[in-house]
């Protein structure tokens, strides 16, 4: 049986910008397909609480029969797909001449090849409604260069990539296809990677000209956005950064921080 609620899938939605991501899709009333390979459980009873229906589904984004058997199950319990978020993925920093050719593959395989899955086999759940919109989450990592993450930087360049070819190829067939591209959240990835010592907070919040971190509300609010029809239907095919300035900005760390004191 058709749900009579919009059903949204999201990726990598067991913590961090995910979980946002699928508790404000939830407020706008949408049904929920939770996919990560982390525990699912917490999340899940968190949405069941709010009376909102949910499918749990742990499997690797990367993996075809994976990703394919999503698709299958998602019909099987909603009988319809609205929207497509592909949020899940995995950083490394690491100068380009370390990056072994295994993490390289790791990189690229959950954070390209996992949204190709997830479009490839989801997406015809949409096209056949001729409604949808799939909005994947780059990175200005994929607008502008970032050192020390050359399989990252690679990843997210793609992404955009293919969010532009998808757009046109279905935005006739009535599924939009669109990118937000955050700048540094603070989430446990953010916690994981400056444990390494590579970067302290203010590397980032001396860079960015709104002077913060980005919150995962304020990517989670522009994905919504991006996925609803009443408010966003004749976008499509575009990169939205959501990184309170840094990819507009030209300027040199000590202009930027003297006018903040004007």
């Amino acid at each position: 049986m058709e749900s009579s609620r919009p059903v949204a899938v999201v990726t990598g939605a067991a913590r961090g910008l995910g979980r946002v991501i699928a508790s404000t899709l939830a407020e706008e009333g949408y049904s929920l397909v939770l996919v990560d390979l982390a525990d699912l459980e917490e999340v899940a009873a968190e949405m069941e609480e709010r009376g909102v229906p949910v499918l749990s589904y742990p499997t690797d984004v990367s993996s075809d029969e994976g990703v394919e058997g999503l698709a299958g199950a998602v019909l099987e319990r909603f009988g319809r797909l609205d929207a497509l978020v592909n949020n899940a993925g995995v950083s490394l920093l690491a100068p380009a001449e370390s990056t072994t050719s295994e993490q390289w593959r790791r990189v690229i395989e959950v954070n390209l090849t996992g949204p190709f899955l997830c479009c490839r086999h989801l997406g015809p759940l949409m096209l056949s409604a001729r409604r949808g919109a799939i909005v994947n989450v780059a990175s200005i990592a994929g607008i502008r260069a970032v050192s020390h993450r050359a399989a990252y930087n690679s990843s997210k360049h793609g992404l955009i990539g293919l969010t532009a070819t998808l757009a046109a190829e279905w935005g006739g067939r009535g599924v939009r296809v669109n990118a937000v591209c955050p700048g540094w959240i603070k989430t446990e990835m953010d916690l994981e990677d400056q444990a390494s010592g590579a970067y302290r907070d203010t590397d980032i919040t001396e860079q960015v000209p709104l002077a913060r971190f980005a919150s995962p509300a304020d990517v989670a609010s522009v994905v919504s956005f991006l996925l609803d029809p009443a408010r966003s239907d004749f976008v499509n095919g575009v990169a939205l950064p959501v990184d309170g300035g840094w990819s507009a900005d030209a300027s040199w760390t000590s202009l930027r921080l003297s006018t903040r004191l004007e």
